[in-house]
């Protein structure tokens, strides 16, 4: 590995870790970010000089929120009394019977204990003796960083399993548990989202973590959060000397405590992590391994592991689930765009109910397109092994049994019945028939949307319901609601006589909007904001740009041959031209307005935006690039001159430093105008 190629993987593996800490919202898998993580710590085991304080390797995880604006939820900065260090992971019995062996070689009679590793989020709480000679509840506090966390005790307060009393007779007493979701209180949550047409969390993990720092304890307690104790961090030497012995002495006390099974040799241990992975199915949480720990405490220190993990643990890492499916049947959908969708329904071979993989219940997945269902020789009947992509995504991983007949695309569009169109050089077919009524939903929802003619008010729902009840087939039949002002009012369709002026009027006020919106909204495929912004800047109105050929097209830069050819072959369709003259019709602005840049301080160059700005919103940012003579470009390519950058900028960042292109910050740029 080149240190370029290394530093390019640090920059990756950061990104990872902060949305997996920070975010809790991650990409990828714990297994693909591990494999990430594993490449680097080769890299620097091979190039030592290379490691720096900022590699991922060197830190613990993610940073305490604080108080920081528009990124905390509850609690402020607490300094960890005892550090809260991660645990180092291995993938293989192999490493764990060698870690074992390692520690048996300098203490012949140790002995271990293998515990369950639940995947949830670390809280510590520390508790003090009060006047009635027990321990009570002082504080509770997340991992953060592994030195400074949030304090969120009032939220702790609302988790039944966090003891607020424990009869014993210490001065002082801190325990680390791991705070969870279960699977029961995960699913009603995401039952009570789709209800209330709201997006449903990703998984349990995520939600046990964005609930803890709600602000309002009363959210915690609604949502229904646990907690296994796994450690004592801080106590009296009767509990820090067996580490079984004092688990086993705080659950006499009424804590729960992780499920933990002493051991003494190799095989004991070995027999117990595949005993914990057997439980899996069974499990009223999500697993993230086994975790073997030296139970004598005062041997620890001796096998350190890093400054970024706690010394005398290893985690065990269990393979990716999966299970085997029998496919039921295969559904074809159309999308906004025309493109077809598709999906396996199935069943579990082994129960005949949908699937348990990672704590929730599985029984549809995306099957992509026919090129991936005829390499997969998916069809009806067959069997095929299942996983979930990022714990998350279900999907397909290799066909175990081949059907009688692998599924075929259908000629002609399920819902229209026009004739299906595959694109060169894609494995993508379409309907291209825009009068599609599975289009029309969509599309007319995507137009109105606020990266489009922002109809304030004319959502999704809205659409739909407007929709079945006749009053909308296309674009152009949103400018004609007007007509129908008493109807709409006595049917309640959009609400009473306010609301539904008030629609009307965002509908109006939407006609003078620039013909920039109008082309992104008219959905054409490769044709989104940024590349309809550089189109009209080299024609003066929607319909020169119509007329247009696609070698004429070609010439505007960034815009290739697959791109022309979808301009021009949807301006060329009978049905777009009909719809075109309707908005004109209409009074629908099609005219480009000609504005000479303010300056030309940023004449010829490309810059993305990219993350959160400290004052100019990204679509503010963009217009002041503009107005000055620059290219704002919506992705990073070797032609991009600056990625300008705040917080959370993500991939495109990690792209831009790999390409070595230049990144500025708000004010670098403001000096640039």
């Amino acid at each position: 590995m080149t240190r370029e190629e290394y530093e390019a993987l640090k920059k990756t593996v950061d990104y990872h870790m902060k949305r997996y800490y920070d975010e809790d919202a991650p990409e990828i898998s714990d297994y693909e970010y591990d494999q990430l993580m594993l490449h680097l710590k080769a890299a620097e085991k091979e190039h030592p000089d290379w490691i720096l304080p900022d590699s991922p390797t060197q830190k613990i995880g993610g940073t305490a929120l604080g108080g920081k604006a528009g990124k905390r939820e509850a609690g402020v900065k607490v300094t960890h009394d005892v550090p809260m260090l991660s645990i180092e992971d291995v993938f293989t019995k192999e490493d764990v019977a060698a870690w074992v062996n390692k520690v048996q070689e300098k203490h012949p009679h140790c002995l271990f204990s293998v515990e369950v590793k639940v995947d949830g989020l670390s809280m510590s709480v520390r508790y003090e003796k009060g006047k009635d000679g027990k321990l009570h509840l002082a504080l509770a506090e997340t991992r953060g960083d592994g030195l400074v966390g949030e304090d969120v005790t009032a939220n702790a307060l609302a988790i039944p399993d966090v003891q607020q009393v424990i009869d014993l007779p210490y001065e002082s007493l801190e325990l680390r548990g791991e705070v969870y979701m279960a699977h029961e209180d995960f699913e009603r949550f995401n039952e009570e989202m789709e209800r209330l047409e709201k997006k449903p969390a990703a998984n349990p993990r995520n939600l046990a973590a964005g609930t803890l720092r709600q602000l309002d304890p009363a959210i915690t307690k609604k949502r229904g959060l646990r907690m296994f104790v796994f450690n004592v961090q801080r106590g009296p030497a009767e509990l820090m000397e067996s580490h079984t012995k004092a688990l086993d002495l705080l659950e006499e006390k009424g804590v729960r405590v992780v499920y933990h099974r002493k051991c003494e040799t190799v095989e004991e241990i070995l027999k117990a992590v595949d005993a914990i992975g057997e439980m899996r199915e069974s499990l009223h949480f999500d697993l993230d391994g086994a975790v073997v720990k030296i139970d004598h405490i005062a041997y620890r220190e001796e096998f350190p592991a890093g400054t970024k993990y706690s010394s005398g643990h290893i985690a065990y890492k269990y393979p990716p689930e999966e299970r085997i499916v029998t496919m039921d049947r295969i559904l074809v959908d159309v999308g906004r765009t025309g493109k077809l969708t598709f999906t396996g329904e199935f069943h579990d071979r082994e129960t005949g109910k949908p699937a348990r993989l990672c704590g929730t219940s599985v029984s549809r997945a995306t099957l992509h397109n026919q090129d991936y269902i005829s390499q997969m020789k998916i069809g009806v009947g067959g069997e095929y092994r299942l996983f979930k992509s990022g714990e998350i995504i279900p999907k397909l991983n290799g066909c175990v049994k081949e059907p009688e007949e692998v599924f075929r695309a259908p000629k002609v569009c399920p819902v229209c019945g026009q004739p299906l169109v595959r694109e060169t050089d894609t494995a993508d077919i379409r309907c291209i028939n825009p009068a599609c009524p599975a289009q029309v939903v969509n599309a007319i929802a995507y137009f109105a949307s606020r990266s489009c003619m922002n109809i304030m008010g004319l959502g999704d729902t809205l659409v739909e319901a407007l929709v079945q009840k006749g009053y909308l087939h296309s674009y152009a039949d949103i400018y004609r609601l007007k007509e129908h002002r008493q109807e709409l009012i006595d049917e309640g369709i959009i609400g009473k006589e306010k609301n539904t002026d008030k629609v009307l009027a965002a509908i109006e006020a939407s006609k003078a909007n620039s013909p920039v919106l109008l082309l992104t909204g008219l959905g054409i495929r490769n044709c989104g904001r940024a590349a309809a912004r550089e189109i009209l800047s080299h024609y003066d109105s929607i319909d020169a740009l119509a007329a247009a050929g696609v070698e004429e097209l070609t010439q505007i830069p960034d815009v290739g041959e697959t791109t022309a050819s979808c301009i021009h072959d949807f301006f060329a369709a009978k049905e777009s031209r009909k719809i075109l003259q309707e908005l004109r019709d209409a009074g629908v602005n099609m005219r480009m307005e000609k504005t000479e840049p303010a300056s030309q301080s940023l004449a010829g160059l490309t810059i993305v935006v990219t993350g959160t700005l400290p004052t100019l919103g990204r679509k503010e940012a963009e217009e002041l690039i503009l107005a000055n003579g620059g290219k704002a470009s919506g992705s990073v390519s070797k032609k991009t001159s600056y990625v300008l950058a705040g917080e959370a900028a993500g991939s495109k960042l990690a792209k831009a430093q790999q390409l070595g292109i230049p990144v500025i910050t708000e004010e670098e740029f403001r000096a640039m105008l």
